[in-house]
């Protein structure tokens, strides 16, 4: 019988704490999954006693969910979710929805949303962040597709999505790829974020020799103030953390080998394509990927010389300077996602709110923080905000921290620690704040060896000028 309110193809821990949290808020829920066993455990366990129904054949799933149907798939993103897509199509009718709720490249988006469309379905793409307890609980949803598509799946999605101060954790975002290209800034931002807090934790544990443990009551208190957000509170929640087999910090074992899913990676490279810099989400990429690189560092480590960290200072001046460093450098990874998000609505017509999406992120996902609210204020008074470190509340937070911030580095950078996140967003504040730029000079050398031409100060018209810099 066909009174399934909505469909989720894919039981992985996700699809099934999703199914579950929808089930949750009073919507009878159809699922279905490839591997057979999986139904059948679900079924068995976490579901039973839910207004939730499984099928074990594509055709009965479909025949399970009323016209016009709903179908969320919550898979693998790439291939996968094509083939999934070209399963369905036989069994689905016009008007039907599919939502893809995976880590998908926005360019398939396009595709993906192009296709269907032809075919008279429709198609939303829809960013999930919150991971396992944020799918279960309440997770923060990106979705964008058509309006009018949106408006139809909106109460469900309101029901199930986080709360911050009463508000759903979602909304329509725009057409076409906009809710997948918002959540791949939103996991580049969320790499920076997690890259930054890495380094300030080597600081204090190579440098300054502290425990894990020490640190991560350090983080605990951090994440009451200012910096109060996830990642932070997370990360004192590991940092304290003993092994029960010898009660020893369990961080202290695990392999220094971060890995990646190619969105930090995409946001990075989109980034360069619309001109926007967004030199900490790269930085922390580069970082994971001289990570995995794990073999030649510990060979490199006996022939490539350099400071053996060491520190004799004041170590609660120090603590207090990181705290300083790492609120500076989260605001930087924020600004830049949003530049990032600004230039993408301009050029692939998007109309994004970023108001909203400082909104939807306050709660549910991995990068929320008590300063969305802030964030959402400033683009609350100004939408067309050019750059988010710039609106009177954080261009104060920046200027006090700059003594921690920078003191800070010269004490990491004498002790030969790396801090390629922590740096490279002092980089970019010092390059934005810059009035003047080294640049000239490289236009000058682009005019010598290629006669690229440059432009002049005291000429207004905008004239290209060439000068034979060197007679042969």
């Amino acid at each position: 019988m066909a009174d399934c309110d909505i469909g989720i193809y894919g039981l992985a821990v996700m699809g099934q704490n999703f199914a579950l949290n929808i089930a949750d808020h009073g919507f009878k829920v159809a699922v279905y999954n490839r591997t057979k066993s999986k139904i059948t455990d679900f079924m068995a366990e976490e579901a039973a006693d839910k207004p939730i129904e499984a099928a074990y054949e594509l055709q009965d799933f479909v025949n399970l969910i009323r016209k016009p149907r709903v179908i969320v798939l919550i898979v693998k993103a790439g291939p996968a979710t094509d083939a999934i897509i070209d399963n369905l199509i036989p069994y689905l009718e016009e008007g039907d929805i599919i939502i893809d709720s995976g880590n998908s490249y926005y360019k398939d988006t396009e595709r993906r949303a192009a296709m269907l469309t032809e075919k008279g379905f429709n198609f939303l793409g829809m960013g999930i962040s919150g991971g396992e307890e944020g799918a279960r609980h309440g997770p923060s949803l990106m979705p964008g597709g058509p309006s009018e598509v949106y408006a139809r799946v909106q109460p469900m999605l309101e029901a199930v999505a986080a709360k911050a101060e009463g508000e759903p954790c979602v909304t329509y975002l725009g057409p076409g790829s906009a809710g997948h290209y918002v959540k791949m800034v939103h996991n580049g931002i969320e790499y920076g974020i997690m890259q930054a807090i890495a380094e300030v934790y080597d600081v204090l544990s190579r440098g300054a020799g502290m425990g894990a443990g020490q640190i991560g009551d350090i983080f605990q208190r951090w994440s009451k103030g200012l910096l109060s957000s996830f990642l932070v509170d997370i990360t004192g929640n590991i940092l304290v953390y003993t092994a029960p087999e010898d009660d020893k910090p369990l961080v202290d074992i695990i392999t220094d080998s971060a890995q990646q899913k190619g969105t930090g990676k995409w946001t990075t490279q989109d980034a360069l394509d619309l001109g926007v810099s967004v030199p900490t989400i790269s930085a922390a990429i580069e970082a994971r990927i001289i990570s995995a690189l794990k073999s030649e560092r510990v060979k490199a480590a006996t022939i490539l010389q350099g400071p053996t960290p060491s520190f004799d200072g004041d170590q609660a001046q120090l603590v207090d300077a990181l705290e300083q460093a790492l609120l500076a450098t989260e605001i930087c990874a924020y600004a830049q996602g949003f530049a990032a998000l600004h230039s993408a609505s301009e050029e692939y017509n998007y109309h994004l709110n970023m108001a909203d999406i400082a909104r939807i992120w306050r709660n549910g996902c991995i990068i929320r923080a008590t300063l969305l609210n802030d964030m959402s204020r400033a683009f609350t008074a100004d939408n067309a905000l050019s750059n988010l470190m710039i609106a009177p509340y954080f261009a104060e937070l920046l200027a006090k921290a700059q003594s921690g911030w920078r003191e800070s580095l010269k004490i990491a950078v004498g002790m030969g620690i790396p801090t390629p996140a922590l740096s490279s967003a002092l980089a970019y504040y010092d390059s934005y704040r810059s009035g003047r730029l080294p640049a000239n000079l490289i236009q000058a050398q682009r005019d010598f060896f290629g006669a690229h031409t440059y432009e002049r100060l005291d000429n207004t018209e905008g004239t290209a000028f060439h000068t034979i810099w060197q007679e042969i």
